[in-house]
């Protein structure tokens, strides 16, 4: 008899309009999940708290600083949290503390609140910062900046999932 098949372990990336930083991090989660061998058992996805953004591409400054650094967001399309995001997923990230607020507040129960968690809490590097910055109102320099930190994050979350996800 076979094995049961192995449900993923799914993870959403939210930021606010899913235009910047929140598809970065999908990108970049997806991409490491790959590098280890276990892309099959990984689900990453990203949202944002906001709708103005809704079925647009990742915008342009994203896609480019993610092809400086060899991965490819070109078919990310911007969509909204939304409730069933909390069932659907089991761990939800945040990427600034007013992303976890909006998101706390739609929680509707302990067990999705204790979902929610700050991208920047897993990385020691940070310096104890928790806000990954909005870099929309910037130039290409942020977008590269952000990305630096958000790769660095990344990779520490998926380091402290790895030994479960084997």
């Amino acid at each position: 008899m076979p094995a049961p098949a192995v449900q993923p372990f799914r993870v959403v990336f939210v930021c606010t309009g899913n235009i910047c930083r929140s598809p970065m991090a999908e990108v970049v989660f997806r991409a490491l999940a790959e590098a280890s061998g276990l892309g099959d058992r990984v689900v990453s996805t990203s949202a944002g708290t906001g709708d103005w953004h809704v079925g647009e591409l990742a915008d342009q400054r994203t896609i480019t600083a993610l092809q400086r650094r060899g991965y490819d967001g070109r078919a990310h399309r911007a969509r909204q949290f939304s409730h069933d995001a909390f069932a659907a997923n089991d761990l939800v990230i945040a990427l600034d503390r007013s992303h976890a607020r909006i998101l706390h507040g739609w929680a509707q129960s302990v067990d999705e609140s204790d979902k929610i968690a700050l991208l920047l809490s897993y990385d020691r590097a940070a310096g104890g910062a928790l806000d990954v910055p909005d870099p929309y109102y910037d130039g290409a320099a942020k977008f590269d900046e952000v990305l630096g930190m958000i790769e660095s994050a990344s990779r520490a979350l998926f380091r402290q999932l790895e030994p479960a996800l084997r």
